[in-house]
């Protein structure tokens, strides 16, 4: 059996096999989606009952799926605006809760050293510093690295606009941890 699928194949799997379809392209995007959600949420807990709403609604949709965007992109579109929606409900503060540490070894900068712990901290608190939009942009080309023309679908901007979005993003996430 493959492990990855083109989105025609997963389709057609789906429209020929229903559960079992849908099971293949779960287990194909599941690590991808949760790290989408992961990233926002910063808590397993909250992810897994938000990726479970999603993938509820992707069954739900799927069959209406039209293939104007890649499989991914839609998925992660129903992910995006679930996550917001669970975040906007719940009106969480944001904390640093990420398993497995990104970083992880320890950095020294200017005579200082930080842990893994300590630099990824920094980084969200940076990431969390800027705009909401250049947050979604950041996160989705650093993080996540997607193209620009896959966040332009995404967020519905033109892939000009992401692009400043983004260096100015970088620029304030640079200012922000050579000041802390």
């Amino acid at each position: 059996m493959k492990n990855h699928y083109s989105d025609i194949e997963l389709l057609q799997f789906y429209t020929d096999n229903g559960s079992l379809g849908f099971q293949r392209l779960v287990v194909q995007f599941q690590e991808r989606v949760y790290w989408q959600i992961r990233r926002l949420t910063k808590n397993h807990q909250d992810t897994e009952d938000i990726m479970q709403n999603v993938f509820i609604k992707v069954w739900k949709a799927l069959p209406k799926f039209k293939g104007d965007s890649a499989l991914f992109t839609w998925i992660y579109r129903i992910a995006f605006n679930e996550t917001h929606t669970f975040l906007t409900k719940r009106n969480k503060s944001r904390s640093v809760d990420l398993d497995p540490p990104i970083f992880e070894n320890k950095l020294i900068v200017d005579g200082h050293s930080y842990s893994g712990d300590e630099m990824e901290a920094i980084m969200f608190k940076a990431i969390e510093s800027l705009p909401e939009k250049q947050q979604h942009v950041f996160r989705l080309k650093y993080l996540d690295d997607l193209k620009y023309r896959e966040i332009a679908k995404l967020l519905d901007m033109s892939e000009g606009g992401l692009k400043a979005n983004y260096h100015h993003a970088v620029k304030k996430i640079e200012a922000f941890i050579k000041e802390y």
